[in-house]
């Protein structure tokens, strides 16, 4: 019986990026976003074009180490905050498990329901909400968009 190839380089047999560096992406993207900084900001801030910026947000390419650190200071958070969040389904399909044989190699990535909290509308109405200054107006803008909810929910 003819032993596998397996790459160590954590991409699923299909060639899709590993869950784990699209999440360490999306998390990557959620921060910058929340910051209002752009994707050639950044890679300013690191030493890449913004194009290596959006294959790490997507997670074609594999972030290291170092540039995780080196992301993690510009975008001031810990080191851990790339990892936080990480669904159970994601951290079982790492390259270790898969190497391991944890997980079937033809097996096909879960499919997750796209998070709120990661979506464009979403950061952009946070950012929104934290630019007005008077709080007695923030206040009743929250106030405003619970009871839209609850209507909303009604109906």
């Amino acid at each position: 019986m003819a032993k596998r190839n397996v790459s160590t380089r954590g991409r699923l047999e299909s060639g899709a990026p590993n869950p784990v560096d699209v999440h360490v992406g999306g998390r990557m993207r959620l921060r910058r976003t929340l910051l209002g900084m752009s994707q050639e900001k950044l890679g300013e801030a690191i030493g890449l074009t913004f194009q290596q910026v959006q294959k790490y947000e997507r997670g074609a390419n594999r972030i290291g180490a170092s540039r995780l650190f080196d992301l993690s200071r510009v975008l001031d958070v810990p080191v851990s905050y790339f990892f936080d969040d990480m669904a159970d389904q994601v951290q079982a399909q790492s390259p270790v498990n898969i190497i391991k044989g944890s997980v079937g190699l033809s097996e096909e990535p879960a499919t997750f329901e796209a998070d709120p909290m990661t979506k464009r509308e979403t950061l952009e109405l946070v950012r929104a909400y934290y630019n007005i200054t008077d709080p007695q107006v923030r206040k009743r803008v929250y106030e405003l968009a619970k009871a839209l909810a609850a209507v909303a929910g009604t109906e």
